[in-house]
C-alpha cells in the first residue's frame, strides 16, 4: 500500500509535466518548476501521511537550508543567466531543492524512493539548462549544496523507535515508545 502512494505521486507527476521531448524553452521552464514542487511536496507530505513528524522536520529544514544556501550564493556570486535575465544564475535554486528533496527521501525511506526521486531531480537540472535559466555549473553546484543539505538533515526512517513531543492545556513533555 506505501508503495502506491509514492507511485501515484510519481504517475502523476509524469502526467502533468508536458512532454519531455518538447523543444521550446517555455516548456523546459514548465518541467522545471512542475518536477521541483513535485518532488518538494512528496518529500513533505509523504512523512506527514505516516505521522513520521521527525522526518517531516528533517525534510522542512533540509529543504530550507539548500534554499538558504542557494540564496547565498546567488548575492556572493552574481552570475548572468543565459537567458540574460537577471544576475541570479549560480548557483540553481530548483536544483538545490530538488536535491535536498530527492536526497531527504532517499536517506529517510530507501533507494524505493530515492531512485525516482534522483531521476526527477536530474530531470530538474537538464530542465533548468534546456530553458536557458542556468548554465551546467550553475545546476551541479545547486546539486552539490541539496545533496549535502539532505545527508546533513537526515536521518533513516526507524518505526521501531518514536518520540513524540507534546504538549495540551495541562502541560508537555515527549512520548517514547519502542517494538520489540
Amino acid at each position: 500500500m506505501k508503495n502506491r502512494h509514492i507511485a501515484f505521486v510519481f504517475l502523476f507527476a509524469l502526467l502533468v509535466i508536458p512532454n519531455a521531448h518538447a523543444l521550446s524553452k517555455k516548456t523546459w521552464d514548465d518541467i522545471s518548476n512542475y518536477s521541483v514542487f513535485t518532488l518538494t511536496g512528496t518529500a513533505l507530505i509523504l512523512p506527514a501521511s505516516r505521522s513520521d513528524w521527525q522526518g517531516f522536520r528533517q525534510a522542512l529544514y533540509s529543504i530550507g537550508a539548500a534554499e538558504g544556501g542557494a540564496l547565498l550564493g546567488k548575492t556572493l556570486f552574481p552570475e548572468r543567466r543565459p537567458d540574460g535575465s537577471d544576475n541570479k544564475s549560480f548557483p540553481s535554486g530548483h536544483t538545490a531543492n530538488a536535491f535536498a528533496s530527492a536526497t531527504t527521501l532517499n536517506r529517510r525511506y530507501g533507494w524505493k524512493y530515492g531512485f525516482p526521486a534522483y531521476a526527477l531531480a536530474t530531470l530538474t537540472g537538464v530542465a533548468r539548462v534546456k530553458a536557458d535559466k542556468h548554465h551546467w555549473y550553475d545546476v551541479v553546484a545547486g546539486a552539490t549544496i541539496g545533496s549535502l543539505s539532505g545527508w546533513y538533515f537526515t536521518d533513516a526512517f526507524d518505526d521501531k523507535v518514536q518520540i513524540v513531543p507534546w504538549v495540551d492545556s495541562k502541560g508537555a513533555g515527549v512520548s517514547f515508545a519502542m517494538q520489540f
